[in-house]
């Protein structure tokens, strides 16, 4: 992303902020004069007390005549002390408001931001998702936006503030004295020039710095998530070891920032004081020649103060600049992905609900050369049961996710209800199938809850049939909490069987004309596979069923079975159809029947062995 996306980026975030920050700027704008204020009456105490009334312009002439203040300088410094603390307030007033503004809108653009990046992730194609790494993108929703936030919450208007500074305490510094003026910018140009080079160094830093730092979470996140299989291989120290060198590379890189900032911090305070020292020594001189009035050098000085802290503090606002921009470009690049859309002929009004018919017809799909699926036709009619066997990597988990539009077939299509679903709404062909993925995800939320997600608006008495059916519901009562158990993270504390189950009746809930089981009944034992069974063909003719397993005990109740062998249909029949068949399936069936068969004899030893 080009600094001048990035810029405009940054610009188009401000959008309905941009009334606070104009507000904001008002108000520092008064502020700011008044900050200058209290140097001219210092030196308008000083000249009138000290009787350099003369070294003065002539309106301040008049003011410290009028006050007599060579004849009453205690009255004169009480005055100007009392002056001195009212402009302060005043200034404090203002400078508050400003925070105040600031602080309000940065943080409904940080909340705006993490809205449209989350809403973005949300409308993403699975494609991307698949080659994302899951912790880069939390930093990127948190930690940047934070950075972002703080640009706008300070250092945008401190940029504002020092142009402000300069644009009156240059004038007013050449109308006190011009001469002492040129030695006090003397070095200006120096110092704003090396704030710029530092802020080229300082992006390119951040920017490997927080890929670095992305790296670091997402070794974290991936770790956590694993941490069972981490502890089952006994990898802690492997672990350890790996978050370790991501750990350094993003320390290494923390101290190369660290070290440029140092050098520009040592030498543009250097540089600041040659500054003061140089308009400190010239304006001494002049006053000893009496050439000054000791009051406007003392003015001077401070005036000089005033805009010279800012443009020392050029260089951090440019740091926090750079690494704005280069956080704004890591989120841009999600903002900018291409979002999972919708043909232009798309059909905007199809039946609410379609009747269940799947028909595949000659479906292919290609990642680059590699051939996943090869001219594959299948037929189910509303309320069959077509169950899908082969070998792992065959493409029977692909073929469920073209179904679900998670990918479109490179060549064929898919028809619902002889409607082809490549002209059919994304959303809506997803809203036609209740799906148990191959892996179910449960929320860290109750078991009810978790359920719910099928159907938000399902009553409680729902919920238990749906869990009935996916003979999940005896175990949920023999909880404390039964259905309002807290499951953990991704519902790890539940069995392998009872996540899939809950899957089940989640599914089973949402009440679609199709029901996808993803190779869902792998982790359950054979008498509750044989439950679930039964439940589900006692729905037969209300619902539209696909079935992959690998289990053929599972399959052999269908109404027809593909075997599907790299990416290509071998066989389609009934169970008996394809046992009296040469392939694959009757292979398989007598491998697990002979597999069954010895386990059954190895248990029915075991118990008759005294």
């Amino acid at each position: 992303m080009s600094k001048s996306n990035q810029a405009r980026g940054l610009w188009q975030l401000t959008q309905n902020q941009r009334g606070k920050y104009l507000a904001a700027l008002a108000v520092l704008s008064v502020g700011t004069l008044l900050l200058y204020v209290g140097p001219q009456i210092v030196r308008f105490a000083i000249d009138g007390v000290l009787d350099d009334a003369g070294k003065a312009p002539p309106f301040m002439q008049r003011t410290l005549q009028a006050v007599d203040a060579r004849n009453h300088p205690i009255r004169t410094l009480i005055f100007a002390g009392i002056a001195v603390v009212i402009v302060t307030l005043i200034a404090g007033v203002f400078m508050y408001l400003k925070g105040r503004w600031t602080a309000q809108a940065s943080e409904s653009i940080a909340r705006t931001l993490r809205m449209r990046l989350y809403d973005q992730l949300q409308h993403l194609p699975v494609a991307y998702h698949d080659k994302s790494q899951t912790g880069d993108q939390v930093q990127r929703c948190t930690s940047d936006v934070d950075t972002v936030r703080l640009l706008f919450a300070s250092q945008a208007i401190e940029i504002a503030r020092a142009f402000i500074l300069l644009a009156v305490g240059l004038p007013l510094m050449f109308s006190m004295d011009w001469k002492l003026a040129l030695v006090a910018i003397a070095i200006l140009p120096v110092i704003v020039g090396f704030a710029l080079i530092f802020f080229g160094r300082v992006r390119s830093t951040f920017k490997k710095m927080d890929d670095a730092e992305g790296a670091m979470t997402a070794t974290l996140q991936e770790n956590l998530s694993g941490i069972r299989v981490v502890r089952a291989f006994a990898r802690q120290e492997f672990e350890s070891q790996r978050f370790g060198e991501k750990n350094r590379a993003h320390r290494e890189l923390n101290d190369r920032m660290f070290l440029v900032m140092a050098v520009y911090w040592s030498l543009s305070d250097f540089m600041s004081f040659l500054q003061g020292l140089l308009v400190l020594g010239y304006g001494s001189f002049r006053v000893a020649n009496d050439q000054l009035s000791v009051g406007t050098l003392v003015a001077f000085v401070s005036s000089m103060g005033l805009y010279l802290w800012p443009v020392r503090q050029m260089g951090r606002v440019l740091t926090e600049l750079g690494k704005a921009t280069v956080s704004m470009g890591r989120i841009q690049e999600i903002l900018d992905a291409p979002r999972e859309r919708d043909s232009p002929e798309v059909l905007m009004n199809p039946p609410k609900r379609i009747n269940g018919d799947v028909r595949i017809e000659n479906v292919s799909l290609s990642y680059g050369e590699s051939r996943i699926l090869n001219d594959v036709s299948l037929h189910v009619p509303a309320g069959k049961t077509l169950a899908i066997v082969g070998p792992s990597g065959s493409g029977k988990s692909t073929l469920m996710q073209l179904l679900l539009r998670f990918h479109d077939c490179t060549d064929g299509r898919i028809l619902l209800d002889d409607l082809d679903i490549a002209t059919l709404p994304r959303k809506y062909v997803r809203r036609q199938f209740g799906v148990v993925m191959q892996e179910p995800f449960l929320y860290s939320k109750t078991l009810k809850e978790n359920i719910r997600l099928g159907r938000p608006s399902a009553e409680d008495a729902e919920i238990v049939d749906s869990a009935g059916i996916a003979s999940i519901h005896e175990s949920i009562e023999s909880f404390d909490k039964k259905y309002d158990t807290l499951v953990g993270e991704r519902g790890v504390t539940l069995s392998g069987g009872q996540r899939q189950r809950v899957a089940i009746a989640r599914a089973i809930l949402r009440d679609a004309p199709v029901l996808i089981l993803d190779d869902s009944l792998s982790a359950v034992d054979t008498h509750t596979e044989a439950m679930i069974l039964d439940s589900l063909k006692r729905r037969h003719g209300q619902h539209t069923t696909i079935v992959i397993a690998h289990r053929l005990s599972t399959l052999m109740h269908a109404d027809q079975i593909a075997v599907l062998e790299k990416g290509a249909v071998t066989q389609l029949g009934t169970h008996d159809q394809l046992i009296a068949q040469d392939g694959l399936y009757r292979r398989l069936w007598q491998i697990q029947t002979a597999l069954e068969e010895d386990l059954s004899r190895e248990l029915g030893e075991v118990q008759v062995s005294p």
